[in-house]
Formats: C-alpha cells, structure tokens, sequence
C-alpha cells in the first residue's frame, strides 16, 4: 500500500467519523431542544418526552435545521417566540450537544 493509499484511506475514516458525530451531535440537539420546547407548551413526563422524540424521529433522514426550525417556530407561536428565539436555542443546544458528545467519547 503507497502512502497515498494510506492518506485516502485516513481522509475516508475521518469524513465517516466527522459525518457520524454531526449526525449524533444534531439528533442530540434536537431532542434537547425538543425538551425545551416541550417546557414552553406546558408538557411534562412522558408527553414531553414524546415531543422531543418525534422531533428527532421524524424525517430523521431527510429533515433539514430549518424545517426543524419551521416546526417549533410554529408549534410555539401561540407563545410568543418568535423563530430567532428558536434558532438561538438551536443553536444553544448544538452546542451542548457537541460538548457532552466530546466529553463522553
């Protein structure tokens, strides 16, 4: 194997491992903001527990940070939060999301 081999095969295992993390990192977020959401609507134990799976699940191949966005910004704008408030705790969450994944594996 050439060392050029050996580069292509490392630039694959790090664009698998970078690609898996974001995957991870992003279902994390939006179950954490799911929660959050969830405590804006009044939702507790298992309902709000349900919120914040199904906005994991759903589409979870093909659902992009801004339907994500849509969705909650509409889900909660009977309350007063507007879709910027959304995006920074999208934001906020990703963040946490990226850090507890960092300091578990």
């Amino acid at each position: 194997m050439t060392t050029f081999d050996k580069r292509e095969q490392g630039f694959e295992a790090k664009f698998a491992h970078d690609e898996e993390f974001m995957f991870k990192a992003t279902a994390r977020s939006n179950k954490l903001l799911g929660m959050w959401v969830a405590s804006q609507l009044g939702l507790s134990g298992e309902a709000a527990a349900g919120y914040a799976t199904a906005l994991v699940t759903d589409n979870l191949e093909s659902q992009t940070s801004d339907e994500i966005l849509s969705r909650v910004a509409g889900d909660l704008a009977s309350k007063g939060v507007s879709r910027a408030q959304v995006a920074e705790k999208l934001r906020e969450c990703l963040y946490q999301a990226m850090q507890q994944l960092d300091s578990s594996g």
